[in-house]
């Protein structure tokens, strides 16, 4: 099992190599306050110096630190390897114990740990600055040594509460939530770190470690400074749990004081004096704390957590992989043969356009109607309510009528409700059908455009690739629609002039409403012969109407004629009923000279019983007739648009493209990728390639352990 911790670092390295953070692996993050120890905990840890020191804060930058325990043949083999890529010429040093290697810096070999701790220093100016700010951005360093433990550790800026010097005021807010970035991860353990010589339940770090693992399952705790309690004191209640129990334990170690590195103490010297000092301090508990058994239980601890961890991870780079061969299918491959490319994109287009219209699509919208279903909802719902909410006699009065009969009688008195009084005011009306219906052409003409980008956007998502085609492919789409809209608007403008052009009053429907309300008026002209008093007999009254109406009125008084409708009108309407006010001219007076040109001031009177029936008929004509045009309307219009408009484009749409597009002459310019799209295609190529890779790492590792 000791092999697993080096599958981590390999895991590491793969997802290093394509700068990928998708993948959390198990990792030690050490934790604490500024000046509590973490520094010397890890350099105890490693066997050198190779830490930044100084005043407040120093770590600005995680630190990712991977140890790689080696023996003489791994020295030999990784020199060998070395001295290949040197062209022969081995670089000095390599040969020794332990050296240490940068992920910025390549393949650089670091011998000197001195150097590596300048390196450092520097890396953190560099994207941190000199002001004492901090960076998220992590540094990774790998460390060879024959004297270490297989480990993965972070190491993370220091908790702070004041900013100091040029450090920015929310400086204490960025560092906890850095901290928390890492230690959220579930696959990390936390090496949460405390002096002795504070008070162990005012500990910042196990307070934050208990805000992400509140179990405390995967919290360390490590006591540092145990040499510098005050006299008379000592840490055996801290470190046997019994002031803050911990689940993974509490170790204490001693670490090297200011004035030991400043004399350049060693850190293998650092470790007997601190042995020594806990056989004398705590003999009972010495075999149980210290740097050494540190190590080993943080090695032992993260092997079993990456045991665990394994199938998960497993699973996530099953699914990140089968993710990015999705998008790198979708980027698509380079393109070899360009006109077959250019033909198929053009063909998959009609294709998907046409199918978003019939219903077919591959990719169905779900958060709103698309393509053919709005443009049914269009006919039906919007043009349909909208016809039917236009009132057949809206914007006509009382006075409208009664004046437009006048006028259509010109300077002879009438003996009947002129003809040409009805088809001039129903022409008015049925005129105003045609707006919502040119306004029905304009609505579905903007679908058809939105059916444009629905396809780019979900159905064929390789003209993403190539933008220049794509915007041909629209230019072209749109002229087609362009032309066509005059086209269709010519037809539906067509087809209410059409109704204009003849009032059909033989029309079946509008005959069977004329006889209808023909036998309304028999029946009112019936109630009032038998409400007459008795001294007038019934068929001399009856006589009286009949006599005096003109003898052509026999001729075209038939139930189904809308003229014999007026006439049973005129006999059936009842002297007695108080008819409707309106405005007319007053009569001149005698004894005024009267001005023929002054405009005569309206002064209101009641409508004889005559007007008013004249006006009633026409305006029940006028309503009849206008639902008979209007149902007609409502069916052709929407029929109209999708021969002229909707099919003509469904029809032609793939020849158009072809004509337009398929030349040889914009072959080149019409398949030039976007700048960013070959960038994309290579990092999706390099992760996918590194999830395989961590994918087959895993496996093997698998079946070697029996996992």
């Amino acid at each position: 099992m000791e092999a697993l911790i080096p599958v981590i670092n390999k895991l590491q390295d793969v997802f290093n190599t394509v700068g990928a953070d998708i993948i959390q692996l198990p990792q030690i993050v050490v934790v604490g306050t500024q000046s509590s120890g973490k520094s010397s905990v890890l350099e105890s840890l490693v066997g050198k110096d190779i830490l930044p020191r100084g005043h407040g804060i120093v770590t600005r930058r995680p630190l990712i630190l991977q140890l790689v325990h080696i023996d003489p043949d791994d020295r030999r083999k990784t020199g060998e390897e070395n001295a290949s890529k040197r062209n022969g010429r081995l670089s000095r040093g390599i040969d020794g114990e332990e050296w240490g290697k940068f992920l910025h810096t390549k393949n650089k070999i670091y011998t000197d740990f001195e150097e590596i701790r300048q390196e450092i220093e520097a890396e953190t100016e560099r994207m941190s600055g000199n002001n004492k700010g901090i960076s998220d951005e992590p540094i990774h360093l790998k460390i060879f040594s024959p004297h270490v433990v297989n480990l993965t550790l972070v190491d993370l800026p220091g908790i702070t509460k004041v900013p100091v010097g040029d450090q920015p005021k929310d400086i204490e807010i960025q560092i906890k939530e850095l901290i928390l970035k890492y230690i959220s991860n579930p696959n990390s353990i936390i090496l949460a770190v405390t002096a002795a010589n504070t008070d162990m339940a005012t500990s910042e770090a196990l307070k934050v470690a208990r805000e992400v693992d509140l179990d405390g399952r995967r919290t360390l705790a490590v006591v540092t400074k145990l040499d510098l309690m005050d006299a008379g004191t000592d840490a055996m209640d801290v470190l046997m749990g019994r002031v803050i129990p911990v689940k993974l334990g509490i170790i204490g170690i001693v670490n090297r004081s200011q004035l030991d590195i400043n004399q350049k103490k060693s850190v293998a010297d650092s470790i007997r004096d601190e042995y020594a000092f806990l056989q004398k301090k705590y003999p009972s508990l010495a075999n149980r704390n210290g740097t050494k058994y540190l190590a080993r239980t943080l090695n032992r601890l993260l092997m079993h957590h990456i045991r665990d961890c394994l199938p998960e991870l497993k699973t996530r780079i099953n699914v990140l992989a089968a993710q990015y061969q999705s998008l790198l299918n979708s980027y698509g491959e380079p393109v070899d043969d360009k006109s077959a490319t250019l033909l198929q994109l053009i063909t998959k287009f009609a294709a998907e356009y046409c199918n978003t219209i019939e219903g077919t699509a591959k990719y169905i919208e779900t958060t709103e109607l698309c393509g053919g279903a709005r443009i049914c909802y269009i006919f039906h719902e919007t043009f349909g309510r909208t016809l039917e909410s236009v009132d057949p006699l809206g914007g006509l009065t009382t006075i409208d009528v009664l004046t437009a009969i006048r006028n259509a009688t010109g300077p002879r008195p009438a003996l009947f409700v002129p003809e040409i009084s009805f088809e001039l005011l129903v022409k008015r009306q049925v005129k105003r059908l045609e707006e919502p219906s040119l306004r029905c052409v304009e609505l579905v003409h903007e679908e058809m455009q939105r059916i444009i980008q629905h396809c780019s956007n979900y159905s064929t998502q390789e003209l993403l690739r190539f933008p220049k085609l794509h915007d041909a492919i629209v230019e072209v789409v749109t002229s087609l629609l362009r032309r066509r809209l005059p086209v269709t608007n010519e037809m539906v403008h067509n087809l209410v002039a059409i109704e204009l052009a003849y009032i059909n009053t033989k029309h079946p429907d509008f005959a069977d409403a004329c006889g209808l309300m023909n036998n309304n008026l028999d029946e009112q002209r019936r109630s009032r012969l038998r409400d007459l008093p008795p001294a007038v007999p019934r068929d001399k009254a009856a006589a009286s109407g009949s006599q005096s109406a003109p003898a052509g009125e026999q001729v075209d008084g038939g139930t189904g004629s809308w003229r014999g409708m007026l006439k049973r009108g005129e006999e059936g309407a009842s002297g007695d009923r108080a008819p409707p006010q309106v405005l007319l001219p007053p009569s001149p007076q005698r004894g005024h000279a009267v001005n023929l040109l002054d405009v005569p001031v309206p002064v209101s009177r009641k409508l004889s019983a005559r007007e008013q029936r004249d006006c009633e008929v026409i305006e029940r004509l006028i309503k009849s007739y206008f639902l008979i045009v209007r149902k007609n309307i409502q069916d052709s219009v929407p029929k109209a648009v999708m021969h002229f408009l909707v099919n003509h484009v469904k029809d032609c749409l793939q020849s158009e493209l072809v004509g337009q597009l398929y030349k040889t002459a914009l072959l080149n310019d019409l398949l030039t990728e976007s700048e960013d799209m070959a960038q994309r295609r290579n990092e999706a190529a390099d992760m996918l390639k590194a999830l395989q890779k961590a994918s087959q790492v895993i496996a093997e590792i698998r079946e070697t352990h029996m996992w």
